[in-house]
């Protein structure tokens, strides 16, 4: 019995290293899409196209131009446009943003309490208009107390940041490119693992061998969890010291976490197996059941919280959710078991649940 099941085991290994397209999605695709979307994705915005309107040309509306231009935030496209060709540059996307400084912006800087400045900001994006509003916010109360010193303020916030004092958004996309790409990977390449011997029509030899169900389906799993170990871990290589993402918490936490979620990525991927026919029917399923539900509903670019109450239910579901809470609070927040037991839990009712169902779903008998 145990023979047999070894075998199983190392047929699987000798498969898939002699099967190169499964080898280059093993080795090349989890390195591609990490550096590709590590990249790509992201929240911090640059070069937006402003135009400056100066109706002063003073030496203070001068030295306010300098302070918005010094900064790699605003891209300068024009200067001093007339008010009629303002729609044309938003229109045509040529701006996202217009600074107007009116007549007498010096005087009033010197000798009224308040001096407007007007802002046009294109709100089709409404994140991004907010988020021009507030930099732009924040260059003028700089230049203000610079300015004037001795204005009346009645308190001053001072911010202090933890976790990410830099505001980098790779510290938050890359840790969940890891649950996505993991899980995407793991349950592709199981997803056509007993499918593989249904077309190749070894399935026989399998059956006929004195071997449970349930050592079937592991004897298929632990190669995978091998190299979706070995996967995990290059990809959490690259993301530190190519993305300079920290690692501040417990790596034996961080390593229970990624078995755990590997192991419920490669159960989907077996459960789809168990019920399709074709190799392309189960990839198009394993796609559609990890890709969609885990960019869109796991928390990793939207909030849950903001999500209407089904929704945030069909995310409790979803294992990505929990393992990004695990693995941003282990790399960022320097977080343990004793915080995070609960989601460890989860994982773990999770990958038992359907490894036991891809065993009942399995066939003991050819159709």
């Amino acid at each position: 019995m145990g023979r047999i099941f070894r075998s199983i085991v190392l047929k699987e290994f000798y498969h898939i290293w002699r099967d190169p397209q499964t080898l280059v999605i093993i080795l090349l695709l989890p390195l591609l899409m990490l550096i590709l979307f590590g990249y790509a994705i992201t929240l911090e915005m640059r070069n937006i196209e402003t135009v400056i309107i100066d109706r002063d040309h003073s030496p203070l509306s001068r030295a306010f131009l300098d302070e918005v231009s010094s900064v790699d935030f605003f891209e300068i496209v024009a200067w001093d446009i007339d008010d009629k060709e303002i729609e044309t540059y938003f229109r045509k996307r040529e701006a996202r943003c217009v600074i107007i400084l009116p007549h007498r912006f010096e005087q009033r800087m010197k000798n009224a309490f308040s001096t407007p400045v007007q802002v046009i900001i294109d709100a089709t994006d409404p994140n991004a208009a907010n988020y021009i509003h507030n930099y732009l916010s924040q260059i003028s109360m700089r230049f203000n107390l610079k300015q004037n010193p001795l204005a009346p303020v009645t308190f001053n916030i001072v911010p202090r940041l933890f976790y990410n004092p830099d505001m980098k958004s790779s510290y938050f996309f890359v840790p969940g490119l890891v649950a996505v790409i993991l899980l995407l990977i793991s349950t592709l390449l199981t997803s056509i693992a007993i499918v593989r011997e249904k077309e190749m029509g070894t399935m026989e030899q399998i059956l006929v061998s004195p071997v449970h169900p349930f050592q079937i389906i592991l004897g298929k799993v632990i190669p995978y969890v091998v190299i979706g170990y070995l996967i995990s871990l290059m990809i959490l290589i690259v993301a530190h010291f190519w993305f300079m993402v920290p690692v501040a918490g417990s790596l034996w936490m961080l390593n229970l976490s990624l078995v755990l979620y590997l192991l419920c990525g490669l159960s989907i991927g077996l459960f789809i197996s168990t019920i399709t026919d074709k190799q392309q029917i189960a990839m198009m399923v394993a796609l559609m059941a990890t890709v969609l539900p885990t960019v869109m509903m796991s928390g990793f670019i939207f909030p849950i919280s903001s999500m209407p109450r089904v929704l945030q239910g069909v995310a409790a579901i979803i294992p990505a959710t929990h393992f990004l809470t695990i693995i941003r609070g282990v790399m960022l927040k320097g977080t343990g078991l004793h915080e995070l037991w609960p989601q460890t839990i989860i994982l773990v009712g999770m990958s038992a649940f359907l490894l036991g169902l891809s065993v009942k779903k399995f066939k003991s008998t050819l159709e």
